[in-house]
């Protein structure tokens, strides 16, 4: 089945038909709640590894206090994305704003990963440090970045629909 066809089969769904013609503004209002309470404690944590906020903080006790949040805030944020998608899939996949925001997300996803698999194991070398080190520095600089591109290509794609 060629994409085209299995996007419109799925803008024809229960969940797409619903969001489309009923629940859209309730589902992108919660959409942009999760995303300020995801995005908001990841750049709490983002802020802490510049060395910009909450120096006298250990990074792994800053990390504890926002996690919970961080990953209630994603999920929710993925949850009614996928919702959001599911109403508008054709005009989504043709969208420039909505393709650079998927990259965007997966280099955010990635910078993560990378943060995580590497310079984050060394973390009991620099954890209390006020200013971590520049490795550290630069996932949590390239987080934010990533993070407000993320944001910034999401709400074009909002305009365009």
């Amino acid at each position: 089945m060629p994409v085209i066809e299995w996007l419109h089969a799925l803008e024809q769904t229960w969940i797409g038909e619903v969001v489309r013609e009923s629940a859209f503004p309730y589902v992108e209002g919660t959409h942009v709640l999760a995303l300020s309470l995801s995005v908001g404690t990841v750049a709490w944590f983002d802020l802490r590894l510049l060395g910009a906020a909450m120096r006298s903080r250990p990074v792994s006790e800053v990390f504890e206090s926002v996690k919970g949040w961080m990953f209630a805030g994603f999920g929710l944020m993925f949850v009614t994305g996928a919702m959001l998608f599911a109403a508008h899939a054709t005009k989504a996949y043709e969208s420039w704003s909505f393709r650079a925001k998927v990259a965007l997300l997966l280099l955010a996803g990635l910078n993560t990963l990378v943060f995580h698999v590497t310079i984050d194991r060394s973390r009991v070398a620099w954890n209390a440090a006020p200013v971590p080190p520049l490795a550290a520095r630069m996932a949590g600089l390239m987080s934010l970045v990533l993070w407000l591109a993320v944001i910034a290509a999401g709400r074009i794609f909002a305009y365009d629909l």
